[in-house]
């Protein structure tokens, strides 16, 4: 994974634009300090900047096929490049980097290569024969990308917002599973997947082919030639992520490269749910742990670096990524490059809390549909940018192309949360790896309740947060912000707080424009806020705002009250699942 910037049929290829993109892309040298390239073939300049993980040795970027004719910069990791590189008997390859089989599928196929790409990427690919290019996007939007145009009819590309915010005339994000070619010049979708119509599917909840898909999701994304570890919030996700981590880890190259105990990462304020889950999951698992404690000032401390490089002013987002953003950074100083992260479960399963009130299962599906549509926008932005800020890499199993076509057949009626019948949020995941003969996790932690992360690292952040937007945001200003920022119009002295760090960075109008906004409740949609009445007086991204739900949901209905810890038991029992799925 790295950082990538293209200036395309620029009309200017003297040595003064050469030294301006090798400024803009030295921007993006965060995301990768092991090696700069920059390739300029007439009024093209490709640049790169390299995080090593695949053949550290050789792998520099950019990439040619055999007489240099094709060139490629790419950002991202092929998983089944050596199954494509079987295919391609006839090519020679420079380098063993995983990457490197995209040029050649290029030669052979053409513009059509893309979906036989298994994993996470964003490129450009020049063609000098005739100078058409193609870019391309993963198909979720795991990896960062932004396109912009300037006067002079060039086409940037860039993997985050401030390599081209201040040099294009317009700019947005590059909408993930889609292709963008220069002979066209029209975005195309390449990723056509089944739910992608929302489609109510049908297919009857297997509980060993789901636990079979996400094994492999995980085995595959262990592809790695550096230390590298696992997110573990003792939740449910990161936790089945660290669990399958552990028991498939032996007998790996990576296993034999850097030695069979796995390591994992915990972050949270003094005392947190996270923290304290973790520790139980790591002893459990045996892995080598290490928790990372942070202070409510500390991250108040880190607003301004966080909202630069995450580039948004989403409230949800910028709460989450700041223990994301100081964690990496701890990781980072412990020679870790890459690690497994839980990011994706509960919009594939409808994990978050407002799910519980969705009032049939044709709403649930469609709801699922539209939060992984919007991953790029928020969790995948958060993961992405908030530990490449460091040079680190996320990588998420659950967001596996086979793994989504699997999950998202299941009949969403299995997937609905009926707590009488002991079905609570993520009952299909929960129930596929509750194996009593090996047990993949402790019970409780199997079925813990869901606990957003920005929640999770303790209750007392939040209102920490809210505190000291207060301080810097008066009633005055919140009466003008329509005027102020007429789109997405901040409706909390926290949101408002973080747009003006935001404007500051990026004040460009096309820059406020590629971020999401709509009314929420607990990270839902817009659409789902209508499920229940209640959810409009009380509109926060907060797990805790899903009233009546949340085992320490906010007390009568104050966003800012104290809140106290409630066993999450007290609220949904804990139960023992027969063979059957019964709760006994």
């Amino acid at each position: 994974m790295c950082g990538i910037l293209a200036v395309l049929g620029c009309s200017d290829d003297s040595q003064a634009k050469r030294v301006r993109v090798l400024e803009l892309s030295r921007r993006l040298k965060h995301r990768g300090p092991d090696w700069s390239g920059l390739h300029q073939h007439g009024d093209f300049f490709l640049a790169h900047q390299r995080l090593a993980i695949v053949d550290p040795a050789s792998g520099d970027q950019p990439l040619f096929n055999e007489d240099k004719s094709v060139i490629v910069t790419v950002n991202g990791e092929i998983y089944n490049h050596e199954e494509l590189r079987s295919k391609l008997p006839n090519h020679k390859f420079r380098t063993g980097c995983d990457c490197d089989v995209i040029a050649h599928l290029y030669e052979e196929h053409g513009e059509n290569f893309v979906d036989m790409l298994d994993g996470i990427f964003s490129f450009v690919l020049l063609d000098t024969r005739d100078n058409s290019f193609i870019v391309a996007r993963d198909a979720i939007g795991v990896t960062s990308l932004y396109i912009g145009w300037g006067l002079d009819g060039s086409v940037w590309i860039s993997s985050e917002l401030k390599g081209l915010n201040d040099h294009c005339e317009h700019f947005e994000s590059f909408p993930p599973g889609h292709l963008y070619s220069s002979k066209e010049r029209e975005f195309r979708r390449w990723y056509n997947p089944l739910w992608f119509s929302e489609a109510i599917p049908s297919a009857p909840y297997d509980p060993l082919a789901l636990r079979h898909a996400f094994e492999k999701a995980v085995i595959k994304r262990l592809m790695t030639d550096v230390p590298f570890g696992v997110l573990l919030s003792g939740g449910l996700d990161s936790s089945l992520v660290a669990s399958v981590t552990a028991r498939h880890l032996a007998g790996t190259k990576a296993a034999k490269q850097w030695g069979a105990k796995l390591h994992s990462f915990c972050v949270g304020l003094e005392g947190s749910p996270d923290l304290m889950a973790a520790k139980e999951v790591a002893d459990y698992l045996g892995t080598v742990h290490h928790e990372f404690q942070y202070t409510v000032q500390d991250g108040i401390d880190a607003i301004e670096d966080v909202i630069y490089h995450i580039e948004t002013y989403d409230v949800t987002s910028i709460r989450a990524s700041i223990p994301m953003f100081l964690m990496s950074r701890k990781i980072k100083s412990l020679g870790v490059k890459m690690v497994l992260s839980g990011e994706g479960s509960d919009e594939i399963f409808g994990g978050y809390l407002y799910f519980h009130k969705a009032p049939n299962k044709e709403e649930f599906h469609r709801e699922t549909c539209r939060k992984i549509k919007a991953l790029h926008k928020y969790d995948c932005l958060r993961a992405n940018k908030s530990t490449y800020a460091w040079g680190l890499e996320a990588r998420v199993p659950f967001l596996d192309k086979e793994f989504i076509n699997v999950a998202m057949n299941i009949d969403p009626e299995y997937k609905m949360i009926k707590r009488d019948e002991g079905r609570i949020e993520k009952w299909v995941l929960r129930k596929a790896f509750d194996d009593e003969n090996h047990p993949y996790l402790p019970k409780h932690i199997l079925y813990r309740q869901k606990e957003q992360f920005s929640d999770g690292v303790g209750y007392g952040w939040i209102d920490g947060l809210k505190a000291h937007a207060a301080k810097h945001v008066n009633d005055k200003m919140m009466l003008n912000a329509s005027h102020i920022y007429p789109h997405n119009t901040p409706t909390s002295k926290e949101a408002y707080y973080y747009r003006m760090i935001f404007e500051r960075f990026f004040p460009q109008n096309s820059a406020s424009l590629t971020v999401p906004g709509g009314a929420s409740v607990a990270c839902s949609t817009a659409q789902a806020v209508l499920w229940d009445a209640a959810w409009s007086n009380n509109l926060d991204p907060s797990g805790r705002a899903a009233l009546g739900v949340h085992a320490s949901a906010y007390e009568n209905n104050q966003v800012n009250s104290v809140t106290k810890t409630v066993e999450p038991e007290k609220i949904i029992p804990k139960m023992e699942v027969s063979p059957l799925g019964i709760a006994i």
